[in-house]
């Protein structure tokens, strides 16, 4: 019988062979290239830069360019292109041919409306800028994103006109979080009150394009319970769609889901269920809130499952039909606390971004967790280690079946060698790629300080079984890059910088 994992990459999505049209590849954030063939642990070690370009983009505080989004097969003006799209905070969207780099086209938005100065606003919170990595939909071929006054654009895929929109969406300057379509609706979660955006899911119909249905489902009443984890909503087989929530108050009576992972219908978006940790106030005390991460959807065995990570280092595994059980405080799995020792908030400390999620050719499921810092003291063994890891590293786990619960458990495999800051890894082949970022994570001190004592960004390719690693990219990348992600399509590697730089790593020419 296919695994739930097989069906949840089945499911009717954006996503087509050989592209990657949303952050983490597809809506459920597996970071997993399933039908990627040309990479493989034995031709990986040839990895090299095929090209650098340096993009009209300035930075903004943290931001410059939103994750790359692929597709193939895309007739432009100069042919039938293989075409990388990013977007700049300062409000362009570019389209670059995957061979050379070169710009195919831009398209540049102005806005009428203007941020206002309260509460983040003009901070690296809130940049007033493009901060959702759009999403692409090949059987239109158009690429969708919402523009900083918070209106809704599809970009025609070789060309750049607009042929959708605009359509008010979400506030004017809320910070909008990645991309996801799943018939013909688009989603997208809010943060930080930018805007006065209030946090929560946020769906739009496009279908029918001069008759846009919005749906909201808000889960605080202030600027609190934001789901700022990097991949936004993430989009099960079931008919759901999850998110990790960030610190605030959790009060049912008043509608405020702050410190919980929620689970919400499609496409209405009505709430309808959610995993609340027993520790939630003293994690709220100490800001180790779960929304720093995206939770990630898969399958294994019959069932289905979330795994979810927090600042505080904690993993744990949910019923994705059932969050928490019937007292909504009850997990299938938790780990041990895996790093972030002294249970500190603003340091980088702890679980980012992201988990990622694969299987491999024996049907084993694996989890792949992104640590900031070193391992704390109660971390489990793991069977492969390269060495002491104080900035961070790459931990790998196995889905497991306890022996008496048959509940899934994780089982500890290996963490990688020193990683200066991890971003969510993404694995294609046997392969796992993922970004040393180089970035100041210390929030102590204010924004201008997180500009000093960067490092450049190094792409890092390991085995997916082992932790062993197979490439390097060194001196390769100027510069470092603050909550960004990888993609990976028709056997290269995207990465952006802080510098507004888009790479292409790939394997050289036959000989």
């Amino acid at each position: 019988m296919r695994t739930l994992l097989t069906l949840a990459l089945t499911l009717t999505v954006a996503t087509q062979a050989a592209d990657w049209t949303t952050f983490g590849h597809d809506p459920q954030r597996t970071g997993w290239a399933s039908e990627e063939t040309t990479l493989t642990p034995a031709n990986v070690p040839t990895l090299t830069l095929k090209w650098k370009a340096k993009l009209p983009n300035e930075s903004y505080s943290l931001s410059a360019l939103t994750a790359p989004v692929v597709a193939s097969n895309v007739s432009t003006t100069k042919g039938v292109r293989t075409v990388i799209y990013v977007a700049g905070i300062t409000g362009t969207v570019f389209a670059l041919d995957s061979e050379t780099g070169e710009q195919l086209w831009t398209r540049t938005f102005k806005y009428r409306i203007q941020p206002g100065k309260g509460g983040y606003q003009g901070t690296f919170l809130c940049p007033n800028g493009i901060t959702a990595t759009p999403v692409i939909d090949k059987s239109s071929q158009l690429i969708y994103l919402i523009a900083a006054d918070g209106a809704l654009y599809g970009l025609d895929l070789g060309s750049g006109t607009i042929r959708y929109g605009p359509v008010q969406f979400v506030a004017s300057y809320a910070k909008a979080w990645s991309l996801s379509l799943v018939n013909g609706v688009i989603y997208t979660t809010l943060s930080q009150g930018c805007g006065a955006g209030l946090s929560g899911f946020y769906g739009i119909d496009i279908r029918d394009r001069h008759h846009p249905v919005i749906h909201q489902l808000l889960l605080s009443n202030t600027d609190t319970a934001g789901m700022w984890g990097r991949g936004g909503p993430i989009i099960g087989d079931n008919g759901k769609v999850y998110g990790s929530t960030a610190d605030g108050k959790f009060d049912l009576s008043v509608g405020d889901y702050s410190q919980s992972v929620v689970s919400a219908s499609l496409p209405d978006l009505n709430l309808l269920d959610y995993y609340l940790p027993v520790n939630w106030d003293a994690l709220r005390k100490k800001d180790l809130d779960l929304g720093s991460a995206s939770p990630v959807f898969f399958g294994w065995k019959n069932r289905r499952l979330i795994a979810t990570g927090t600042k505080e280092s904690v993993v744990s595994l949910l019923d994705a039909d059932s969050l928490g059980g019937a007292d909504h405080q009850t997990t299938l799995y938790t780990s041990p606390q895996l790093g972030n020792e002294k249970g500190i908030c603003c340091s980088g400390l702890g679980i980012w971004g992201g988990l990622s999620t694969a299987r491999d050719l024996e049907g084993q499921t694996w989890l792949y967790v992104p640590m900031g810092g070193p391992p704390s003291p109660t971390a489990p063994k793991f069977f492969y280690t390269y060495g002491d890891t104080p900035h961070g590293s790459i931990m790998a786990f196995k889905v497991m079946a306890d022996g008496q619960t048959q509940n899934p458990k994780l089982e500890p495999a290996w963490t990688s060698a020193d990683f200066d800051i991890p971003d969510p890894p993404v694995i294609a082949n046997g392969v796992l790629f993922a970004l040393s970022t180089g970035e100041n994570a210390v929030q102590k001190g204010g924004e201008k300080t997180r500009l000093l004592n960067t490092h450049p960004a190094v792409l890092r390719a390991l085995d997916a079984a082992t932790g062993k690693e197979l490439f390097n990219s060194k001196d390769a990348i100027a510069s470092w890059v603050h909550f960004s992600g990888l993609a990976i399509a028709n056997g290269q590697v995207y990465v952006v910088d802080h510098d507004s730089n888009v790479y292409a790593f790939g394997l050289p020419p036959k000989q």
